[in-house]
């Protein structure tokens, strides 16, 4: 148990910012002045100074607004045209860590549900006023997913999985052998899916009763990716990526040697990209590797922890741990790519209309959300990024 909670701190760079921050500057500095004559077309459309990082990746409410958490324990939300529209401060307690990893998730009736380190599980109006709050026994790192029904789902690092009413009451929980900061995703059917630092994967029912679970040799960190046919994607730390029927059958499971926290995406044609180390994957549905491209320049070879995102012409983008944000073709073939800087990026987002919103650090300032030029939406696939659409809610749609 105690090597599972030192993967997570490694891979979120605890241990290495120290050792290799003089080197990784000089090697961004190197960059740097390569990096307007290499991404021409694209620029920074806004940017609004959030203080300190972010790994959060961003949800998009239905009238546009962007919230995201911060790692100094507030959740923003933005206007599209990069307008502050209010910020939420967390904190209980006088407790020390009140970092958001914890990515928003935004339900219909334009609720905000996210969790924090606070130990707190929170529910906000689209105003910034708070709704409730719930209080659980460890951080709360994982994304909620919400049922089709209003349910809110989540796990804690106290080990237990828990479904919430709308009105903040709890409606079940479910103890696992180990914390969770895997987020769940949730079929059309309204079976719930997740993983634990127990090395299980598990299928719960919407009364939260055990559907089945499946043992992988690893903690699981990650979070899963539901295709049109039901398969169920997700990696482990035991260095394999898996597919399984929704009833809990092995489809397949491929060798990767990836031990990083990049949860799949489903991209056309049904193929399957995750960051495994230091490269972006692509395999097909039956779970062969069909390529793999190294998406980072450091002489260290960052590892990639956030989770790429798929578009809708083919291409790839994905941010490197120490901040390259990088687009491939589908033949893996580099675009373009942009330096954000810094460590602990989260997953990029892409809006309707293309733009993408993503963390960088400016220099000498401190942290920015910005939005980059862009034209490309998201694949109309079943799963293309992060909790799978733009609202965050972990929910399985058709494609579109």
């Amino acid at each position: 148990m105690l090597k599972s909670v030192f993967e997570v701190s490694w891979f979120r760079g605890k241990a290495l910012a120290g050792l290799r921050l003089a080197s990784g500057c000089l090697a961004l500095l190197a960059a740097a002045s390569l990096a307007a004559a290499e991404v021409p077309t694209l620029t920074e459309v806004w940017s609004v100074r959030i203080g300190r990082t972010t790994d959060c990746s961003p949800a998009i409410g239905p009238d546009g607004t962007i919230y995201f958490g911060t790692f100094s324990g507030s959740l923003w939300a933005v206007q599209p045209d990069g307008r502050e529209k209010w910020v939420f401060k967390t904190g209980h307690g006088g407790l020390i860590s009140v970092e958001i990893r914890s990515s928003p998730a935004v339900a219909e009736d334009g609720t905000i549900y996210f969790g924090c380190r606070d130990r707190r599980f929170y529910a906000l109006n689209p105003n910034g006023r708070k709704k409730w709050d719930f209080a659980t026994g460890g951080w709360v790192d994982s994304s909620p997913a919400i049922g089709a029904d209003g349910t809110v789902y989540f796990g804690s690092w106290d080990r237990n999985f828990y479904a919430l009413n709308p009105d903040g009451g709890k409606k079940w929980e479910f103890a696992t052998g180990g914390e969770i900061t895997s987020s769940p995703a949730v079929d059309a059917g309204g079976r719930i899916y997740f993983g634990s630092h127990d090395g299980k994967f598990y299928a719960l029912r919407a009364d939260g009763s055990k559907a089945w679970e499946h043992a992988t040799g690893g903690a699981i960190l990650a979070s899963p990716a539901i295709d049109a046919d039901g398969a169920i994607y997700f990696t482990s730390l035991d260095g394999h990526l898996y597919a399984l029927e929704s009833e809990g059958n092995l489809r397949w499971k491929l060798r990767t040697g990836g031990i990083t926290e990049s949860s799949p995406v489903i991209g056309l044609e049904g193929t399957v990209y995750v960051g495994v180390n230091k490269n972006l994957w692509a395999v097909d549905r039956q779970g062969r590797k069909l390529w793999d491209q190294p998406a980072t320049l450091d002489a260290y070879q960052e590892p990639i922890s956030a989770t790429p995102v798929a578009l809708a012409d083919g291409s790839l983008i994905v941010v490197s741990h120490y901040g390259l944000l990088t687009a491939f073709d589908q033949e893996r073939k580099m675009r373009w790519k942009y330096y954000l800087y810094g460590y602990d990026h989260g997953s990029p987002v892409v809006a309707e209309d293309g733009t993408i919103l993503v963390c960088r650090q400016v220099p000498n300032v401190g942290h920015a959300m910005v939005a980059l030029s862009n034209r490309v939406p998201l694949a109309p696939s079943p799963w293309p990024k992060f909790r799978g659409n733009l609202r965050g809610d972990g929910r399985q749609r058709p494609p579109r």
